[in-house]
C-alpha cells in the first residue's frame, strides 16, 4: 500500500535537506515497522504525515531553545520507533542527539536506522530515563541537556519527573502531545514545579500545508 504523500513536492519543501535520510527511514518503516511492532497496520499509508512530519513539527521549538547555545545537546526520552528523535536529528545535523530507550529490540532498530540514514549526530543509549538521571548525579562527565524531547511516552504527571531532571538550568522540554495537553499540564502542576519546571504551555505546531496541526507542550527549567 502506497503512502498518501509519496511523491508530494510538499515533503521536500517542508523537510529540506532532511528529506533524503528521512526517505530512507520511511522505506524501512514501511517494510519493517509493522512486523517489528513499531507502527500499527493502519499507519502504513500515512507514515509521512502521522509519524515523520508530526515528529518534524518540534524542530522549530528545539532550534529556538538552543539558539545561542555552544553545545546544542538533545535527549529524546522513550525513542521507540525513532519518533521524534531520529526525525529531529535528521533535520538538525548541528545538534547532538542522545536517544534514550529501555527496550533492547527498539535500541537495535534505532541503531539500524541511524546507520542506514547516515546520521553522525546520534547516540543510542539503552536505559530508562530514571537510570540516566541517577547516573548524571554520580558522574561529573555526564552533563545535563539543553533540550529534552519525547512523543507519546506518558502523561505529564509522570513525564515531568522523567524529563525535567535531565535538563540543565534554562533548558526546555519539548513534548509532542494530543488534544488533552492543557488538561495534562493542569493536572501535573505540582510535579512540574517540584522538578523546577516553569511556564508550562501548549502551542500549536504546523505539520505541513493542508495537514492538521499538532500540539506541543513546552516547559522551561528554572
Amino acid at each position: 500500500m502506497a503512502d498518501q504523500l509519496d511523491g508530494s513536492p510538499m515533503l521536500r519543501d517542508v523537510l529540506g535537506d532532511a528529506f533524503e535520510p528521512l526517505r530512507v527511514f520511511h522505506v524501512k518503516l514501511a517494510e519493517e515497522g509493522e512486523p517489528r511492532g513499531l507502527i500499527g497496520p493502519r499507519d502504513i499509508d500515512i507514515i509521512w504525515e502521522r509519524h515523520i512530519l508530526n515528529s518534524a513539527a518540534i524542530v522549530p521549538f528545539v532550534r529556538e531553545a538552543t539558539a545561542g547555545e555552544r553545545f546544542k545537546t538533545v535527549a529524546d526520552v522513550g525513542s521507540g520507533g525513532g519518533f521524534p528523535g531520529l526525525v529531529a536529528a535528521a533535520c538538525l545535523p548541528d545538534h547532538e542527539f542522545t536517544l534514550i530507550e529501555p527496550m533492547e529490540r527498539r535500541v537495535e532498530w534505532l541503531k539500524e536506522c541511524r546507520d542506514a540514514m547516515g546520521l553522525k549526530n546520534v547516540s543510542v543509549f539503552r536505559a530508562r530515563s530514571e537510570e540516566v538521571i541517577d547516573a548524571m548525579r554520580h558522574d561529573r562527565d555526564l552533563h545535563p541537556y539543553a533540550v529534552v524531547t519525547c512523543r507519546a511516552v506518558a502523561p505529564m504527571t509522570k513525564l515531568a519527573g522523567w524529563t525535567l531532571p535531565l535538563l540543565k538550568p534554562h533548558g526546555r522540554l519539548v513534548a509532542l502531545k494530543g488534544r488533552s495537553a492543557q488538561a495534562e499540564i493542569d493536572k501535573a502542576a505540582k510535579e512540574i514545579g517540584k522538578c523546577r519546571g516553569v511556564n508550562p504551555r501548549v502551542v500549536e505546531a504546523q505539520v505541513g500545508p493542508g495537514l492538521e496541526p499538532t500540539h506541543v507542550v513546552l516547559v522551561d527549567k528554572r
